[in-house]
């Protein structure tokens, strides 16, 4: 994992790459056998999705949030993560995810622990996140780095609570 920087996105040039690698991560819930089409597009809906990545900038803007950005040895974007504030006391994880060529090394967890600290420092006391129920890999992260699992904690549509799982931990 040495070939892999790891830094926060600040120019347009690293908001780019980490919308190309959003819009991936929206291609892979897609392509996952059981992940609901119909909850994942009524999550994001392309022009839904278009403006959230249209403001990606705004929503996870320093001081309160981050945006991170991993490139290769190459330079080739390789993952992302990022987060931003629920209130005072909470930040919240989103779109952590790492390409095919980079899965294996590790970088998810270094991505989250960045963000973690990253939200310690801020002030933050808590940090939560929501995943599939479906992506057993990234539970399985999530409860080796000390989430703990948790019933929701924001408001979320009754046809996607049964697919959706949710952790917290606590800085």
């Amino acid at each position: 994992m040495s070939d892999i920087t790891l830094a926060p996105a600040t120019t347009d040039t690293d908001i780019a790459a980490v919308r190309s690698l959003c819009w991936a991560y929206r291609d892979f819930l897609l392509a996952v056998p059981g992940i609901s089409r119909a909850v994942t597009s009524a999550f994001h809906p392309d022009t839904r999705y278009e403006s959230l990545m249209a403001s990606l900038p705004e929503l996870h803007a320093r001081p309160t949030g981050v945006i991170l950005l991993a490139r290769d040895a190459t330079g080739t974007p390789a993952g992302c993560g990022m987060s931003h504030p629920l209130d005072r006391a909470t930040s919240e994880i989103k779109r952590v995810f790492v390409t095919d060529i980079a899965r294996g090394q590790g970088l998810a967890e270094q991505i989250c622990s960045t963000l973690i600290s990253q939200a310690r420092s801020d002030g933050y006391s808590r940090v939560v996140l929501d995943t599939h129920r479906l992506l057993h890999s990234a539970q399985r992260l999530y409860r080796r780095m000390g989430f703990t699992e948790r019933g929701p904690y924001q408001p979320i549509p009754p046809e996607a609570l049964p697919e959706l799982r949710f952790f917290e931990y606590p800085l």
